[in-house]
């Protein structure tokens, strides 16, 4: 099948079916990454506890996927990982006990390398588990003891040369931008990943939030701020060698070989249902997003009680036209034309076109077919570019 086939059949098998995502957050690291934001606990404490909850929560929204086929499982964290073989086949068994699933459905689980020994590997590859996303991040020393990872560039290596021998599904983690790395280096992280033959590579750009230990280092002088240009350089050479490598940039940052896109984050992009259960967890079913409460505590005694300790907010047209804009530039699917008409109107398309008139002659954004992608030049600027989109205060 040839390669723009392959991406319009794929779109299309996802958006084809009346289909769900469920999505679990387990809230737990061995230590904290320097550049981390999202919500985990570093005690092990409530562990069993929480993973009681989840399964209880699993049950408590059924009724929200009634009509809908569960597609895709995705354990993501935190490090998901730190969980026992039988806990994750418990809480897949419990989706399957209270949900609609097809069969084959994606099922992924994140894990780091140190998790990930032979023992390990063998007993996820007899479970449910058919995809690992490893969050190797960099395979410099230097870099992961920078990032407070709990592994070394050893370990990296030894799970990929393992984990390759019993799955064939595998996505990794990289992350470029980092302070002293120069494109060399950079060059050297990604064959190093190819030798394994991975067919998925995730990439994101080291960024600066504002309440993590990287943040703090930076304030203090310990470690230099990453480099808008040094990120930049970084892209291009990704995009670059993996392409050159059979790889799809279907994703601002996911890049993978026909088969293996992945089915979860891309139910994502393209507007599907997805139930996010646990701590922080978001869900979307269309109209409106939810978002558990970012805390074990407060969740746990939720749970207990039978409550779902989540906050709702229903998505105007507008809210619902931005979200679209921001997904769809991000894919090679790009921004329909025909379907902001349909969806939101000609009011909106004006709007868009209108806003897209500065991008398209700095050669940012192009149309062909109606549809609205960012060129070669644009991508990775695709998200300032989808903000000055956005339509801001709209009356509906």
């Amino acid at each position: 099948m040839a390669t723009s086939s392959y991406i319009s059949s794929f779109a299309s098998s996802l958006s084809g079916r009346s289909g769900g995502a469920i999505y679990i957050h387990i809230p737990f690291c061995k230590q904290a990454c320097h550049y981390c934001d999202f919500h985990f606990s570093t005690s092990m404490k409530k562990k069993e506890e929480m993973v009681l909850a989840l399964a209880k929560e699993i049950q408590l929204r059924k009724s929200e996927f009634q009509d809908e086929l569960i597609e895709t499982i995705y354990f993501g964290g935190g490090t998901p990982s730190v969980l026992t073989t039988e806990e994750i086949e418990f809480l897949i068994a419990e989706v399957y006990r209270h949900y609609n699933v097809i069969e084959n459905p994606e099922i992924t689980l994140e894990a780091n390398p140190d998790d990930l020994t032979r023992e390990r590997i063998v007993e996820l590859s007899k479970s449910s588990i058919n995809r690992l996303s490893i969050g190797i991040q960099s395979f410099f020393e230097d870099d992961l003891k920078m990032m407070n990872r709990a592994h070394n560039s050893e370990e990296a290596q030894k799970c990929l040369e393992l984990a390759t021998q019993y799955f064939d599904n595998i996505s990794i983690d990289l992350i470029y931008g980092i302070p002293g790395m120069s494109n060399t280096q950079w060059q050297q992280n990604i064959e190093t990943a190819l030798r394994f033959g991975v067919p998925h590579i995730s990439s994101y750009a080291l960024t600066v939030e504002p309440k993590t230990a990287l943040n703090a280092l930076i304030q203090k002088g310990k470690i230099d701020a990453p480099k808008d240009e040094v990120a930049e350089a970084h892209f291009q050479i990704l995009v670059e060698t993996l392409e050159k490598n059979g790889f799809i940039h279907y994703e601002l940052s996911n890049f993978g070989k026909e088969n293996y896109f992945s089915k979860n984050n891309s139910a994502y992009w393209l507007g599907k249902k997805y139930i996010g259960i646990g701590p922080s967890a978001h869900s979307y079913d269309g109209i409106s997003r939810s978002w558990n409460v970012a805390n074990n505590a407060l969740y746990l005694k939720a749970i207990q009680q039978d409550q779902l300790p989540n906050e709702k907010e229903i998505l105007s047209k507008a809210d619902r036209y931005n979200e679209y804009i921001m997904t769809g530039l991000r894919t090679i699917w790009g921004v329909s034309l025909d379907r902001i008409e349909r969806k939101f109107g000609q009011h909106y398309l004006d709007y868009l076109i209108k806003q897209s008139e500065k991008f398209i002659k700095d050669e940012l954004l192009s149309i062909e077919n109606n549809i609205l992608k960012p060129t070669s030049k644009g991508k990775f600027l695709t998200d300032g570019i989808a903000s000055d989109l956005f339509y801001i205060n709209l009356e509906e």
